[in-house]
């Protein structure tokens, strides 16, 4: 299953929020625009956000 890359806007937020200290993960499956973006958090925190973000079920 082929997946369209993300679109020039998203990866230039990504870069911004990133050169400002925050993570961005974004929901794996096809065409959900669901992303979470964190900063100074603890890793079992991050671990939870990332864990959200990745489960197309929970969202």
């Amino acid at each position: 299953m082929s997946q369209d890359p993300p679109p020039l806007l998203e990866l230039l937020s990504d870069a911004v929020a990133l050169l400002a200290g925050k993570r961005t993960v974004r929901c794996p499956h096809p065409g959900c625009r669901v992303n979470v973006r964190y900063r100074a958090v603890t890793p079992d925190e991050a671990k939870h956000l990332i864990d959200l973000a990745t489960d197309h079920t929970r969202h």
